[in-house]
């Protein structure tokens, strides 16, 4: 049955004539089951809370969040290793390392594991967000339609991010953060072939998600913010690129592996414990922390009371402001030991919380001053923006995602103006995002580096097999003689089995052996002026590795080898070239408006 549905689909596509049309169906698609796994996650999640809410309001001191988290992670680590099989790619750093090594390829299984492993995670009590999941759930879903097209790499990624836009779109009933958050984060680029389709996949994200799964998840009442309150964002904004830079740095850290030297799961155990009695002391860590921060945004502060083991205490002033920035500084390391015990999250909702707790810091303190008052709720929103832009390098993502889903869009001057300045500072620390700086370092993936595009090509094209091949033993007066009948500037040298012993660099060698001077003669050889190469590329090696070898070590020109015997050069010239003509073909192909 499956497989009869599946023909008839492809035999549909066939008769598809119009590119155009069909990547938006394609699009429409991948948009709606983004959406539909984004409702489904949210449902899950929040009932889960409530449940544990319920169970934990029954028991003294509520000492059920201690085993709560722990329970979560480990079931989420069981299901990674045994049914699984650690199959399943966690976080947007690997969308990105799909993106630019694998032809946009993710495996099938991503589709339905983080919907699984993050339900059970957050849902239990975990201290992450469920944003990189449902991500990496739309990648999945975009990534393996294409594959199931045969569509080509370029239309892949542009499927890949319209599901990753949806997924975004339908968790926080923002459209246009989600494509946004595509076009800043995964893609790096804006284009009208790209964006219309972001745009289909997005609504109907959105559609879906209103649909099924009605109200809002934030909803902030405001006026409007006044100019004298203009001084305190702009040290919001400064405060919200420090922390920002805390956040990448702490998180970056911690979700890298706590307990390493301990299996799985005792990892899993023992890190959701230690979690599990930080929430006991901060109950707002517990989960998403969303519940904290409608509250905090409807100017209830005396919901952090609740659960508290502290309550009585934060009645005094000072004591609140030293808890709220506690819970400031708590919650990324809550959500890196989540991640880094084995459960399954990303920091984007514990961005969110910090910086509303940091907005929430600085209107608190400055109204206890009397000075001046400060609308608690503007801050709390503008803080959530100001640490997203500082985290994830994508102010625009931060600025409307923050005004479509609190309703804020007369925030929008104090929005642009935190958000800019968080990201100034933080890029001051750190030129790329917390998912970059590890992919740079770590995997050497450059964000401006097209690798698919480069490893399109083949490096059999890119050989200069017309090359000439000289003997070490060769005399300098008969190189004269080639010199005089070639345009070559580079020349092999090779022993008798063709294997590479040296090059000459004219550009190198010229004043040396036509100077009067020198110590060469026309009586000496190859081997007096012959170099070794800075380095020697394989056959079998992709392009992209090439080009980093070209940038590298600042050469034009290098050997290649087949089997230890040398076949001829590589020039960077040529391969700029071949590589031009590539991008022409391929943004050719996906452009929408230019197929029938």
């Amino acid at each position: 049955m499956l497989k009869t549905v599946s023909y008839k689909i492809k035999k549909w596509r066939l008769r598809q004539n119009s590119q155009r049309n069909f990547l938006i169906y394609c699009s429409v698609f991948v948009g709606f089951f983004a959406g539909l796994a984004a409702v489904a996650l949210k449902f899950l999640v929040h009932t889960m809370e409530e449940i544990s809410r319920n169970i934990s309001s029954h028991l003294p001191y509520h000492i059920i969040y201690v085993f709560l988290p722990a329970l979560g992670i480990f079931l989420t680590v069981a299901y990674q290793h045994l049914i699984n099989r650690d199959k399943i790619q966690k976080g947007i750093g690997n969308i990105l390392v799909n993106i630019k090594k694998n032809h946009s390829n993710i495996r099938y299984n991503n589709i339905y594991s983080h919907l699984i492993t993050s339900s059970l995670t957050v849902g239990f009590g975990g201290s992450s967000g469920l944003e990189a999941p449902i991500v990496s759930t739309g990648a999945a879903i975009g990534s393996n339609t294409g594959k199931f097209f045969n569509l080509s790499d370029y239309e892949k990624t542009v499927l890949l991010a319209a599901g990753s836009s949806a997924g975004i779109a339908a968790v926080f009933n923002s459209p246009i953060a989600g494509v946004l958050f595509s076009l800043e984060i995964l893609l790096g680029e804006i284009s009208i072939p790209t964006f219309i389709p972001l745009l289909m996949a997005s609504a109907t994200g959105v559609v879906v998600s209103k649909l099924l799964y009605s109200g809002q998840l934030f909803h902030l009442v405001t006026e409007g913010w006044e100019l004298r309150a203009l001084p305190f964002y702009i040290v919001l904004g400064l405060f919200s690129g420090w922390i920002s830079v805390y956040i990448s740095k702490v998180g970056g850290f911690l979700e890298k592996g706590i307990l390493k030297k301990q299996n799985r799961y005792v990892r899993a155990l023992a890190g959701g414990l230690f979690l599990g009695l930080i929430i006991m002391i901060f109950p707002a860590l517990f989960g998403e922390g969303y519940h904290y921060l409608q509250a905090i945004l409807n100017g209830d502060i005396n919901t952090l009371k609740e659960e508290s083991l502290f309550a009585s205490w934060l009645s005094y002033p000072v004591v609140m402001a030293i808890f709220i920035a506690c819970l400031i500084f708590m919650k990324i390391i809550a959500a890196g030991i989540t991640i880094g015990a084995g459960g399954n999250g990303g920091t984007f909702a514990p961005t969110m919380f910090t910086g509303a707790f940091l907005g929430l810091f600085v209107a608190y303190c400055v109204n206890q001053t009397g000075l001046v008052h400060l609308s608690t709720s503007n801050f709390v929103a503008v803080g959530m923006a100001g640490a997203l832009s500082g985290v994830l390098h994508a102010p625009l993502t931060a600025i409307f995602l923050i005004a479509e889903i609190t309703g804020g869009y007369v925030l929008f001057i104090p929005l642009m103006i935190v958000a800019s300045i968080s990201y100034i500072i933080a890029r001051l620390f750190n030129p790329h995002n917390m998912y970059w700086h590890e992919l740079i370092h770590e995997k050497n993936i450059h964000p401006d580096q097209d690798y698919d595009m480069l490893n399109a090509l083949t490096l059999d094209s890119l050989i200069n097999k017309q090359f000439i091949a000289i003997s070490k033993d060769t005399r300098i007066r008969d190189l004269y003689k080639l010199l005089s009948a070639s345009n070559a500037n580079i020349f092999a040298v090779l022993d008798n089995d063709k294997m590479l012993e040296g090059v000459v660099w004219l550009d190198q060698i010229r004043k040396q052996i036509f100077d009067t001077v020198s110590d060469i003669s026309q009586d000496s050889t190859v081997a007096d002026i012959m170099v070794v190469p800075p380095a020697i590329i394989d056959y079998k090696d992709p392009v992209s590795s090439a080009m980093e070898l070209f940038d590298k070590l600042d050469v034009w020109q290098l050997p290649v080898i087949k089997d230890e015997v040398f076949v001829g050069f590589i020039s960077k010239s040529t391969l700029l070239a071949k590589y031009r003509e590539e991008f022409i073909r391929q943004h050719r192909e996906a452009d929408l408006f230019s197929h029938a």
